[in-house]
């Protein structure tokens, strides 16, 4: 049997389905795919990790007796010439449950057959239904439901099978970042490191995890969700590794979020473009205010640093995320889509059904999201979770010298006339009271 083990988003040896399945003459394969690269910038970070990531895992591979061929097109294209060449029986991949994921292995399995294999995720979506045979909506009794996996000790790894033989190949081909259009970037500290190193250290993390992961000033994350993007770890050895120690069930638990918004995604892929709850929503399509808010001039403190710091870095902590996003889609109310396609480009652990799942949560309009008259106060969120102004002054030099108590207060700032900073774009109490009566006006509209 001659299979192509396509890696795509599991760039790792352990734990891995697809070198676990494979079974006779193997041709390991990743290709930087046009259809993807063409629509990023030049300067694009995630380009750069992930092509170290390939790199590295060539290596792994040969030190298993394996390699890895690497190609640079479209995916269609390069299938069709290897099958055309070569007559393969069947290409192991892992899943993907975005619309252009399934778009391409569509294309791909006219070519040759395609076996989908589900270790990016702890479970496969259709392993957690109701007793109706219907997927949750409801995070709380949707983990519930997977309490016998949740509560155990370890979940059963991958292991390599030994005997696969490499397909005879020309395996010498790298492209270049520069021949496919990239700059190569400085990374973000933790992304030098291992997955393994950032495991050992979270560990330390683990007791005041629960509390620390609100304050964006401080290194209190796991700083793995890049790593569990690509696959370079994968959730089970997350699992595995964290599972063992006091004080890891809430962050066992968030895990179960990432599970959760792969899950929706899979079960209703409408969601990636339209409100998951089927609400007709007519929001304002300000594109100046877009443009403020994506830029970081609104004129608010809190909002304006966390942009400018994923601008700069392709990172935004959880919780600013969670504030920006409320500031988006209830203050300025604008669409949670083009929110959720801006932090698409931006973030550096841009995952799909994350990233979607959490914009909908915001907007009030995703499964089992904020209720839509919670609305972040950015004022009273930046004074609880950064009080001295740490975060705030590390990315707005030109307030370092300002009061902090100014920072948490509505125009706190534009009270000094000689401060050189933007007025803030939007009043917070009357825009949140225009959102709450625009979702009320939309309920009472249904009834």
């Amino acid at each position: 049997m001659k299979q192509i083990l396509w890696f795509r988003r599991d760039l790792r040896v352990d734990d891995s389905a697809i070198l676990h399945y494979a079974n006779g003459e193997v041709l390991p394969l990743f290709i930087f795919d046009k259809n993807i690269l063409n629509r990023l910038e030049s300067d694009d970070k995630r380009v750069t990790f992930i092509y170290k990531s390939v790199l590295n895992l060539k290596k792994k591979l040969k030190n298993i007796g394996l390699d890895l061929a690497i190609f640079y097109g479209y995916p269609e294209k390069i299938f069709q010439i290897l099958q055309k060449k070569h007559n393969f029986d069947t290409v192991l991949c892992s899943c993907d449950f975005d619309s252009y994921a399934i778009k391409r292995d569509k294309e791909v399995e006219c070519i040759l057959p395609m076996r989908r294999l589900y270790d990016s995720y702890l479970i496969h979506p259709n392993d957690a239904l109701k007793s109706d045979d219907t997927p949750y909506k409801i995070f709380t009794p949707f983990y519930k439901s997977l309490y016998p996996l949740w509560s155990s000790d370890t979940i059963e790894e991958y292991s390599v099978f030994q005997n696969n033989i490499k397909f005879d190949f020309d395996y010498t081909f790298i492209p270049k970042l520069t021949d496919m259009g990239f700059v190569p970037k400085d990374l973000p500290y933790f992304l030098e490191k291992s997955p393994d190193t950032l495991c050992t250290e979270f560990i330390s993390k683990l007791g005041h995890y629960e509390d620390n992961r609100n304050y964006f000033y401080l290194d209190g994350t796991s700083n793995l969700a890049v790593y569990l993007r690509f696959g370079l770890i994968s959730p089970k050895q997350v699992f595995n590794t964290i599972k063992k120690y006091p004080k890891s069930e809430f962050f066992i638990r968030e895990l179960f979020w990432r599970e959760f918004y792969a899950y929706i995604l899979y079960h209703k892929p409408s969601s990636e473009f339209e409100n998951y709850n089927g609400k007709e929503i007519v929001w304002s399509e300000n594109k100046d205010t877009f443009k403020a808010w994506c830029d970081g001039v609104t004129g608010i403190p809190i909002i304006d640093a966390a942009m400018r710091h994923l601008n700069t870095t392709g990172l935004i902590h959880n919780r600013l995320r969670m504030i920006t996003a409320s500031f988006l889609t209830k203050n300025l109310f604008l669409p949670w889509q083009w929110g959720e396609k801006y932090f698409a480009k931006k973030l550096l652990d841009y995952d799909a059904s994350s990233n979607i799942g959490s914009w909908q949560w915001s907007a009030s309009t995703g499964a089992d999201s904020v209720p839509y008259f919670r609305v972040f106060n950015p004022y009273t969120q930046s004074a609880k979770f950064d009080k001295d102004g740490v975060f705030i002054k590390s990315i707005l030099k030109e307030l370092i010298e300002v009061d902090p108590k100014l920072l948490h207060k509505e125009n706190g700032i534009q009270e000094n006339l000689f401060m050189d900073y933007p007025s803030a774009i939007v009043d917070i109490k009357l825009s949140r009271a225009n959102a709450i009566n625009k979702f009320k006006n939309e309920r009472l509209q249904e009834i």
